[in-house]
């Protein structure tokens, strides 16, 4: 089949598929991710991780990063209904695994492979903008991206509130039943999407670094949104010890009824499709930028001594909204042009998409430790701001350069 053939028949059949069932199915899958932030304490206490509970997002989300480099692109090879499928059979296991852990090392071990078989994520976004015509590429894919950012930002307070009232484990063996609900929908109602590419799998991985080389669309997206990650992690990675300590001094249920200020953000992902799909793209990715800037701005005066405590959880509640508001938006306009780049390798770039920006995300999480060490929650937010204006900086670098002529 050629790829107008495949494009045709893509279209014929995207009246016919429903976007949300999918964005609940990406929401699932992602609740894993992140929910070992709402549960530092519980998790050094409970199974002697001790300091290692700090790096126990870091490395699922490490694992993450290698699932969206070395499985995601298998949906440009192989059938992508099996493959999904499998790869969620695997995360129930590891999910499993985590909330029966006895010893540190299985459950840093199982952990990183939550963060591998998550990256099944990635794999059903290409097949559903498969299912969509070019011109409402945007608004579909930011539909579904409304169900995944939804479960990332629902993670925390979720794990926060079942922690408190079950136990830790509760939270894990609950996304595993539920995860096994969804996987057995996906498997019966899933299209199939047989891939075109006819390469071995060594082919098919060592085109990741071609594809990064010729897509500067692809490496630009990365950028922004890589360095917006960082700024995210950074202050979602840190809160909790801010609203835990004096003079907040927040429990589990008011840590996690603030993690759910950032929920109502989601509503910005197909509202940045359309603006991407309506020619838009460059204005609304300088406002998502600026308004990261003034969300960490926000969160800083938050955090002072300078105002009332009401006063600070109510900035604090406005930064979180504003900071995930700004990093939502710049992903959905990121993937609707990645999405649009190269039909044939579609799985591959949209895996290369987020697994680099992944990497600031890692590293956002990873700084957030020293970032409160040295300076506590004021080197947070500076440091977070510090990474926001640089994706701003760039994108208006790159933007303004002038085009090469033609020769």
């Amino acid at each position: 089949m050629s790829a107008n053939e495949l494009s045709r028949a893509d279209v014929a059949t995207s009246t016919c598929v429903s976007t949300w069932p999918y964005a609940i199915a990406v929401g699932i899958a992602v609740l894993g991710l992140y929910a070992s932030q709402g549960l530092v304490d519980d998790l050094a206490t409970s199974i002697g991780l001790g300091a290692w509970a700090n790096l126990v997002t870091m490395l699922t989300l490490a694992g993450y990063a290698c699932g969206l480099l070395l499985l995601v692109p298998l949906v440009d090879l192989l059938p992508n209904r099996r493959l999904i499928v499998a790869t969620l059979g695997a995360q129930v296991m590891s999910l499993v695994v985590v909330a029966a852990a006895r010893e540190p090392m299985m459950f840093l071990l199982a952990s990183f492979f939550i963060g591998v078989s998550s990256s099944a994520i990635q794999m059903l976004v290409p097949v559903i903008a498969s299912q969509a015509p070019e011109a409402d590429r945007g608004r579909v894919v930011g539909d579904v991206m409304s169900g995944l950012m939804l479960g990332v930002l629902l993670s925390r307070p979720a794990a926060s509130l079942l922690a408190g009232a079950f136990g830790w484990r509760s939270y894990y063996a609950i996304d595993a039943v539920a995860l096994v609900a969804m996987t057995a929908w996906l498997s019966t109602h899933m299209p199939e999407r047989r891939p075109v590419h006819r390469s071995s799998y060594a082919a098919l991985t060592s085109s990741l670094l071609r594809l990064i080389r010729d897509e500067s669309v692809l490496r630009r997206r990365a950028w922004y949104q890589g360095l917006l990650m960082v700024s995210f992690n950074l202050f979602w990675t840190s809160v909790s010890l801010e609203l835990a300590n004096p003079p907040l001094r927040l429990g589990h249920v008011g840590i996690g009824l603030f993690a759910l200020a950032g929920a109502g953000s989601t509503i910005i992902a197909p509202v940045a499709g359309r603006l991407g799909d309506r020619g838009f793209d460059r204005q609304a990715t300088i406002a998502f930028h600026m308004i990261v800037v003034l969300a960490t701005g926000i969160a800083l005066l938050g955090g002072s001594h300078i105002v009332s405590p009401a006063a600070s959880v109510t900035l604090l509640v406005v930064a979180a909204l504003l900071l995930d508001l700004g990093v939502i938006g710049d992903q959905a306009l990121g993937r609707r042009a990645v999405n649009l780049l190269n039909a044939r390798a579609r799985g591959r770039m949209n895996g290369l998409f987020t697994g680099l920006f992944f990497i600031g995300s890692a590293i956002g999480a990873l700084l957030a430790g020293p970032a409160w060490v040295h300076g506590h929650w004021t080197g947070v937010c500076l440091a977070a701001a510090f990474f926001a204006l640089a994706a701003g900086v760039l994108h208006a670098v790159q933007t303004l350069a002038p085009v090469p002529r033609q020769p």
